[in-house]
């Protein structure tokens, strides 16, 4: 199983939210390519890059800071605010290997169909959940469409990828909701669990169940759990 560490980026720095709330933000550092070097030395080889200013927004806000993340030596995911063609493009351009739909995989389904189809494994979709319903616009609105179902959409149209995020656990350092990657593990995915992710019990409880990566956040950041540690724990 692959450990992605992740650097949410918000006014060029990286930071992390409390349950997706942009008005619990935290500052671990002012340059983000430092501490996915970091990341590196303690052994990483896969990044989680979300630009947070965008996927509010739907802009391309942290451009810069992504595009210098995108020339280190790793294998690079950037989602938040990709919501048209152009913008995956752009990215793929700078080096960044795997593009995240969010919020337009909900609001408009042809056009992810479009990509998934066009760029096959460059794409992967973001399902962003609060008490089982997806969540768009930086988590910020609820769509009332069940997560799940949604997944199993997804999975019909050759999306390969999802990370998978409970808004509910996200940097709240309480443990990820193992049941329900138990239940998206069964539909023939690779997913991704996020949100939550803090000890290496849990991470071997994952892997367990065959899933193909976890992100860790603030767990790394708060000392929780060291990165060594989760990466061997998915070994």
């Amino acid at each position: 199983m692959i450990i992605f560490p992740a650097v949410d980026l918000h006014n060029g720095q990286a930071v992390r939210l409390q349950q997706g709330d942009y008005g619990k933000v935290k500052v671990y550092d002012a340059d983000p390519v430092a501490a996915a070097k970091r990341f590196i030395d303690s052994g990483a080889t896969h990044l989680h890059v979300v630009d947070l200013d965008g996927a509010k927004g739907g802009t391309v806000e942290n451009y810069k800071s992504i595009e210098r993340l995108a020339g280190l030596d790793l294998f690079t995911e950037v989602g938040g605010g990709i919501r048209d063609e152009d913008t995956v493009k752009r990215y793929l351009d700078i080096g960044v290997d795997r593009l995240i739909l969010g919020t337009v995989a909900i609001r408009n389904f042809d056009f992810t169909c479009s990509m998934a189809q066009k760029y096959r494994e460059h794409i992967a979709v973001g399902v962003d959940a609060r008490n089982g319903r997806v969540a768009v616009n930086g988590w910020l609105e609820d769509t009332g469409e069940d997560s799940l179902e949604f997944c199993k959409r997804l999975c019909s149209i050759g999306v390969r990828t999802v990370i998978y995020t409970d808004i509910s656990r996200d940097g709240m350092l309480s443990g990820c909701n193992l049941d329900i990657y138990r239940e998206l593990n069964k539909l023939g995915l690779d997913i991704v669990a996020s949100g939550g992710v803090t000890t290496a019990e849990e991470i071997r409880s994952l892997k367990s169940m065959n899933t193909y990566a976890a992100i860790v956040g603030k767990a790394i950041y708060e000392g929780r759990i060291t990165l060594e540690d989760a990466i061997n724990a998915a070994k």
